[in-house]
């Protein structure tokens, strides 16, 4: 049961230390407690947890242009972030994971700014059928976090420039490219900031889950009229009515050197890329999936899997069921049949293999 709420907000604009930050605050949430972590990268390309980085995006462009890659512990795809772009996380006890009353507070902070959000399907939030907010999911050693992006003034170009997602994966969603997917939140709210956002998520965390003293999400526009939207932002954040219950947390309190280095590292970023004899893909409604097998003799004798599957764990999993496999139908039916895997992914994963033989 969540009795104390926090607020923590990252002090740059560095990819890799506001990981480093979101990785040392789900080890620090404690029993009782829900964390909001707001933070913001700057020309940054954030991968999922077992995706392949040169798929995903344009690796030596992003770098030259002073970009930063950066690769998440959650599962799903890649997305951009600059500066027109606000990062969420909830944080908390993995028994206290409550998706819906998680999302609630997005949906009702964008509501009370005049934004028409409304939620589809598993992890996105749309505005007038586009979409603003992709979200993901971690959970480890009975802790999880469930971030997301979104987006109020994001560089279309820039998405465009950086980002190549597969053709399968742009027709699996039936559109023609990745700018039609999306939606900045200012066509809504043309004068809408960063930190009116920041206000209205604060608010509205403290609204949703009304721990100690009751605070309504401030209906902005409505109450006051004759103020701009950023002047009634600062004008609600002055009257310090959040509930004693809300404390705050500063990144000065952690030691992030070790956690940045990781999330910086060569290695954590592209892994070791294997050399190999054969690659088959696709994408299947539960996600896309690479299969890169080096066999010899007969035996698969590594085998490297790139997902954006929210299942963090799928491809490490699947990785060590098929090395040391024969390669044989029947012997790689078994490895998948020793997985704890829906019914479905099972089903399409041995059609994937099939086609590798």
């Amino acid at each position: 049961m969540i009795e104390r709420l926090l607020v923590c907000r990252a002090r740059g604009t560095d990819p890799y230390e506001n990981l480093a930050l979101e990785e040392a605050l789900l080890n620090r949430v404690g029993e009782g407690e829900l964390i909001l972590y707001l933070w913001q990268n700057e020309r940054t390309v954030v991968i999922g947890r077992n995706q392949n980085p040169w798929k995903e995006c344009r690796t030596a462009l992003l770098t030259e242009e002073g970009g930063h890659l950066a690769r998440r512990l959650s599962g799903g795809g890649a997305v951009f972030h600059d500066l027109g772009n606000l990062n969420f996380t909830f944080l908390m006890p993995a028994a206290d994971y409550d998706l819906p009353r998680q999302l609630t507070v997005i949906e009702r902070a964008c509501q009370s700014l005049g934004i028409p959000a409304e939620r589809s399907g598993r992890n996105d939030l749309l505005a007038d059928g586009r979409k603003f907010s992709g979200n993901a999911f971690y959970q480890h050693a009975g802790k999880a976090y469930h971030h997301g992006t979104l987006m109020v003034d994001v560089d279309m170009e820039m998405v465009q420039r950086y980002l190549s997602p597969s053709k399968a994966k742009l027709a699996a969603k039936g559109v023609d490219s990745v700018r039609s997917r999306v939606v900045n939140l200012r066509e809504f709210v043309p004068d809408l900031t960063v930190d009116d956002l920041k206000t209205a998520l604060v608010s509205a965390f403290a609204s949703v889950y009304d721990v100690g003293t009751s605070l309504a999400c401030p209906p902005i526009r409505k109450n006051l009229p004759n103020l701009s939207l950023r002047d009634q932002s600062a004008d609600w954040s002055r009257q310090s009515i959040l509930p004693s219950s809300l404390q705050t947390l500063t990144p000065d309190e952690f030691d992030l050197g070790g956690l940045r280095a990781k999330y910086a590292s060569d290695a954590w970023l592209y892994g070791q890329k294997l050399p190999f004899t054969l690659s088959v893909e696709d994408r299947f409604p539960w996600g896309g999936v690479e299969l890169q097998l080096n066999v010899n003799e007969g035996v698969i004798q590594a085998a490297k899997v790139y997902t954006d599957a929210m299942d963090e764990t799928l491809a490490p999993r699947l990785e060590a069921a098929l090395t040391g496999c024969v390669f044989r139908l029947p012997a790689q039916r078994s490895a998948l049949e020793a997985l704890t895997l829906p019914e479905e992914q099972k089903v399409n994963l041995l059609s994937l293999l099939e086609r590798s033989l």
